[in-house]
């Protein structure tokens, strides 16, 4: 691995984004306006720095992606940094990254009482600051409950908006569930929606991993996704 500062960027590329992961697959319901916020930063207009935090599934990663998305159809250089899978890699990762037009780092919490991790993400927003560089961070609790110990980072997690994300209540799930069925050619039933939204896992990521199979299994059988095709294709 060359010295030259390059090489932990480009590790962190390597990570890579979901093709799905854009703005226009966002239900957002209740979380409109972070979508507008998101979407700001992204595009380099409105605020320059925004915290989103929300339980797993309330759509945190899905955004921070999405902007990465956004900002490079506006011609905007990004990355996204996914800290539960590169925290072992070393807060060096964070180095020189100022130099982009926006950072996004996800999972912040996994760094939490780590103190170099700490300190090199304290310095980080200091040298986003001063460079003009958008920064999304997103984590799975509020800013001032994180276990942060270093005084000055905590502050620096609350400087710009805050947006606490809403999981989708059931309703909302089986809409997304049928827009994404819909976009795949797929006539999903109400009933066939909500037969595989009381089976499987609640999370919207897993329920999208189930319509792809079933996606898949109902073209090479040449059937609908039935309540009957989705027993036999999943073995409920």
């Amino acid at each position: 691995m060359s010295n030259d500062g390059q090489a932990p960027r480009q590790l962190a590329l390597s990570v890579g984004l979901r093709d799905d992961a854009t703005f226009e697959n966002f239900y957002p319901a209740s979380n409109g306006l972070a979508q507008q916020a998101t979407e700001g930063v992204a595009e380099g207009v409105g605020e320059t720095y925004l915290y989103l935090w929300g339980e797993v599934g309330a759509g945190c990663s899905h955004l921070l992606q999405a902007a990465c998305h956004r900002a490079a159809e506006h011609g905007r250089q990004s990355l996204y940094l996914p800290l539960e899978q590169l925290r072992d890699y070393g807060p060096e990762l964070l180095e020189g990254l100022e130099s982009l037009d926006l950072v996004c780092i996800d999972r912040v919490q996994e760094i939490a009482g780590d103190r170099l991790w700490e300190e090199a993400l304290f310095h980080l927003y200091n040298r986003l600051r001063d460079a003009g560089t958008g920064l999304l961070v997103a984590a799975d609790r509020a800013p001032r409950q994180l276990p942060i110990e270093l005084a000055d980072l905590a502050s620096r997690l609350s400087w710009g908006m805050v947006f606490n994300l809403q999981v989708l209540d059931d309703d909302a799930k089986v809409a997304v569930l049928q827009a994404r069925a819909h976009a795949r050619g797929i006539d999903l039933s109400d009933e066939a929606a909500l037969f595989i939204l009381h089976r499987s896992p609640r999370q919207m990521n897993e329920l999208f991993a189930l319509l792809e199979c079933l996606d898949e299994a109902s073209l090479s059988a040449k059937r609908k996704v039935t309540i009957p095709f989705i027993k036999a294709t999943l073995g409920w």
